[in-house]
């Protein structure tokens, strides 16, 4: 079976990254985001970050999981997630946003967006370098939801201009970044459910496969099977 391109790209940058190997399992995990890490689109404890906070269950029976992810939440709303997961003492955190700052405005501000996702990995780099964190980009295009041409130009342009800002700010923080933005499974229909714009079920065991490939591959952590239940 040909290795799936996201997976592809998640073990390449976790070979890259050079980090040195957990000598320890996931303890507790803090999901932080929008509606992709939020699982929308895919039934209750099938999303992607549930799918992972699974299988790091399955190492250690004591394994806290909170996601505090929100659908529609912008890279503001992100901020104020930082604090509640802080207080859980994470040893991994995931932190995906952006889009939706595109999303619902205009004029996006590309500044304050750098800012904020900035101030984000600066607040968990102060907790300690045991912990991981991980972020990755938005799909620049959305094929499967209605647009009008215009519309459809300003959000791809936005994406894509975003998804510079977080690989950007990322290398300056050191925090591997998870390409997503053009990755080939996005003209797929069925990586998407009914509404065209978040993942399917297919979508996010894709998504899950990527990040424990990450986690396996970059922090010697010993994760499998994230798949579970596809239907």
């Amino acid at each position: 079976m040909t290795e799936d391109p996201l997976v592809t790209i998640a073990r390449a940058l976790g070979e890259r990254g050079g980090h040195e190997p957990s000598r320890r399992g996931i303890s507790c995990y803090a999901a932080l985001g929008d509606s992709f890490t939020a699982g929308t689109g895919s039934p209750d404890g099938l999303g992607w970050a549930d799918r992972i906070a699974t299988a790091l269950r399955r190492c250690n029976p004591a394994f806290v999981y909170r996601n505090f992810a929100e659908d529609g939440a912008t890279s503001a709303d992100v901020v104020g997630q930082v604090d509640r997961a802080l207080q859980l003492e994470p040893d991994l955190v995931t932190v995906i946003c952006g889009a939706n700052d595109v999303l619902r405005s205009t004029r996006p501000d590309e500044t304050a967006y750098a800012r904020r996702l900035s101030g984000i990995f600066h607040r968990l780099g102060l907790a300690g370098p045991r912990m991981i964190v991980v972020t990755a980009t938005s799909p620049a295009r959305w094929d499967f939801v209605p647009l009008g041409p215009r519309t459809r130009a300003r959000v791809e342009a936005g994406m894509r201009s975003f998804n510079e800002i977080t690989r950007g700010v990322a290398r300056e923080h050191s925090v591997p970044c998870l390409d997503v933005a053009d990755h080939p499974g996005l003209s797929e229909r069925d990586n998407f459910a009914t509404d065209g714009l978040h993942p399917s079920v297919h979508g996010h065991v894709r998504a899950a496969s990527a990040f424990a490939a990450l986690l396996r591959d970059g922090y010697g952590i010993p994760i499998q099977d994230v798949e579970g239940e596809t239907t």
